[in-house]
């Protein structure tokens, strides 16, 4: 992420509210007032301060060099776990065309590379089929229902979750995702 990234994301995260809030933590503030250039610069310093701490793996997607999303690891615990939490959005002008897949497959192999983890989750709301279906055909195996488990969207939300071991994909998640996505671009 950009320290000149604000004005960009806040267009785009304003721009995409229908497409984003279904999937998004609830807040008592308005979408609008969460998603302005100094909201991006708070969260930013936010993430960057968990980033230096080894906590978090935040990532800008960017598609034809402008940004169009992010994906981040987050919440990571080292020791004998060495597992985070994986989240991402996408604008939804580049939905569609792999580019989503393509982040979360290259943050992937990071994570379980230089990053050191063994084990990363995706928590999906289960009516949510593109995000299912995303981290499906990367891999990520179904492993349980979470009951009422994160405050979303204004209501207590179940959630699928979904966990990926750096085992499953011994040629790594971007050899795996170029199997199954032909004719994307590479």
């Amino acid at each position: 992420m950009r320290r000149g990234d604000a004005g960009d994301w806040s267009r785009l995260r304003l721009a995409n509210e229908a497409w984003l809030r279904p999937w998004e933590p609830s807040a008592p503030v308005a979408w609008s007032v969460r998603h302005t250039p100094a909201a991006y610069r708070a969260m930013r310093r936010s993430v960057t301060r968990r980033a230096r701490a080894g906590t978090s793996m935040p990532f800008a997607v960017r598609v034809e060099g402008r940004l169009a999303g992010q994906v981040t690891v987050d919440n990571v615990v080292r020791g004998a776990l060495r597992s985070g939490s994986l989240g991402y959005w996408v604008d939804r002008a580049v939905s569609g065309r792999g580019m989503a897949s393509l982040a979360v497959a290259l943050v992937c192999d990071h994570a379980f590379g230089p990053g050191g983890l063994h084990r990363l989750q995706a928590d999906i709301r289960p009516e949510n089929g593109p995000s299912r279906r995303l981290v499906e055909r990367l891999g990520f195996r179904q492993e349980g229902l979470l009951r009422r488990y994160l405050d979303i969207d204004g209501d207590w939300r179940d959630h699928v979750s979904y966990a990926l071991l750096a085992e499953d994909v011994p040629g790594g998640v971007l050899a795996l995702w170029r199997s199954r996505a032909p004719g994307l671009p590479r």
